[in-house]
């Protein structure tokens, strides 16, 4: 029996049982609680939070966890969250390392922004 998407992500979560794990697992609750409209999607082997269109993707690696924004080029990062992918067309990641911190506050507000620039057919406001 094929697993839902949220079932996949907690297995996936499950599975990684050292800090990235961790990690994925409060970047999870995060969106869903930034936006409840966030739906979650298992696509590409990897958990993906949908809202009219990808939003955000979680990658991990040996290194470092990814949080890859879809439309992130077109998002406003004032406190310069983004630090991976910074020249691709329309993608902008964040790394996080095992003791990295994040503002939270921030990436609540880039959730947001990304779900609002979905919503609005990719305009910006």
């Amino acid at each position: 029996m094929a697993l839902t998407p949220s079932q996949e992500i907690d297995k996936f979560i499950n599975d990684l049982t050292d800090w990235r794990g961790t990690w994925i697992k409060k970047f999870r609750a995060l969106i869903l609680k930034t936006d409840p409209e966030v739906a979650e999607d298992w696509k590409w082997g990897v958990p993906v939070w949908t809202c009219n269109g990808n939003v955000v993707a979680s990658g991990v690696f040996k290194d470092h966890v990814k949080l890859n924004f879809f439309k992130g080029a077109s998002l406003s990062d004032p406190k310069k969250l983004f630090n991976a992918g910074l020249e691709a067309k329309a993608t902008r990641a964040i790394d996080i390392a095992e003791n990295d911190t994040i503002n939270e506050a921030a990436l609540k507000n880039l959730i947001r922004a990304a779900v609002a620039y979905n919503v609005s057919g990719g305009k910006k406001k």
